[in-house]
């Protein structure tokens, strides 16, 4: 009975998003894992993530999640050779000119994350439909939106128009996220066909599937993965990128043979969803080396 009371009162209290981060973070954090929060000796990977929304807070991290500010970023560290290529970025649906585009193209709200849309038909696309979607997207904050992802409380909300890539089977992207400590990658994650049928799973660097997950069997990769041909220069280039942050999820497509940068995520899922077994929440937990708040210090702002 007590235990049902808790799990409805956590739930009630996760809705709370105006509450202090160092507060909100233990109702977010039990709602969804089950777990008491400890930021004071944080062990598990999310409880780890947790903390750096609380109390990590270099001002790089805006423009790094932007999509379309971090592109500087990215250009300046490994070359723009690395980038996709862009049509566009607006502050307005309006301000979007559609016969210029190209039969095919992907938009993306820059400020917040999974809003995106493949337009494979420009021609027959329904701009006013499009255009009340774009809106709402840009009214909405990340920061708000999920649970209180410090990275994006500042960025401007902006949309972005891509070229749409392709992989060699003409389908879906293939995406390898590298998980960097320290600059350091320790491991990828691998995600198939996100249109039609998407599963994920998690590999070391030889592409042996690991063993663990955070999603159920169901959405998990069963099948073989080939090893692609550039992989350790995505290994290289995510290193890179990845710097001195204590810890950055890297993403990187390869499009027959060429590395195009995807995104940096700084709290994978939001720090929402516990690795199975339980267990390697620690193990991979142990992986993230915090930096200390120095007497006195609030938040930490610089990079060590």
């Amino acid at each position: 009975m007590l235990k049902n009371i808790r799990k409805f009162s956590m739930r009630m209290l996760r809705k709370l998003k105006f509450l202090p981060p160092k507060t909100y973070a233990h109702f977010l954090y039990e709602h969804y894992t089950g777990k008491k929060l400890n930021l004071e000796n944080p062990q598990e990977f999310n409880a780890k993530i947790q903390w750096l929304k609380v109390f990590y807070h270099p001002d790089i991290l805006t423009q790094l999640v932007d999509k379309y500010a971090v592109r500087a970023y990215v250009e300046a560290k490994i070359g723009a050779q690395y980038l996709n290529d862009i049509y566009g970025v607006y502050d307005h649906p309006k301000e979007i000119n559609y016969d210029d585009l190209p039969v095919k193209f992907i938009v993306k709200a820059t400020h917040a994350s999974s809003y995106n849309l493949i337009v494979r038909d420009n021609e027959n696309l329904n701009k006013e439909k499009t255009s009340k979607l774009f809106k709402k997207w840009l009214n909405k904050s990340q920061y708000y939106r999920t649970g209180q992802e410090w990275a994006y409380k500042n960025v401007k909300p902006r949309l972005i128009i891509e070229k749409l890539l392709k992989d060699e089977g003409g389908i879906s992207l293939i995406d390898y996220k590298f998980y960097c400590f320290k600059g350091k990658a320790k491991f990828l994650e691998v995600h198939l066909d996100r249109e039609q049928n998407h599963k994920r799973g998690f590999y070391d660097f030889e592409f042996n599937p690991l063993p663990f997950r955070y999603v159920s069997l169901k959405k998990s990769i069963s099948s073989e993965v080939e090893k692609p041909s550039n992989l350790e220069e995505m290994i290289k280039l995510s290193e890179i990128l990845a710097g001195n942050f204590p810890f950055v999820r890297v993403d990187f497509y390869s499009i027959e043979g060429k590395s195009v940068f995807g995104e940096m995520t700084f709290y994978p899922s939001d720090g929402r969803k516990d690795f199975i077994p339980d267990e390697y929440n620690k193990i991979i937990g142990e992986y993230i080396e915090l930096p200390k708040l120095k007497k006195g210090q609030k938040v930490i702002t610089e990079i060590e």
